[in-house]
């Protein structure tokens, strides 16, 4: 079985719980969705905006690639 493909995407953070980041990719919380922080790598930038890297599954999955 072969590892699961990994991409980089630039998001908004809306809010942010122990387990989970509420992110969307165009900045609109009315879209945003939850994603697992066990399932992410989480990189703060200035202003709420995070690169976030995550399997290619999950993007898709959640609308965000």
């Amino acid at each position: 079985m072969s590892a699961p493909e990994l991409i980089n995407i630039i998001v908004q953070i809306h809010a942010i719980t122990e387990r989970a980041v509420l992110v969307s990719d165009d900045g609109e919380e009315a879209g945003a969705t939850w994603l697992p922080l066990s399932h992410i790598e989480l990189e703060n930038r200035a202003r709420g905006v995070a690169e976030i890297t995550l399997p290619e599954w999950l993007a898709i999955e959640r609308g965000l690639a």
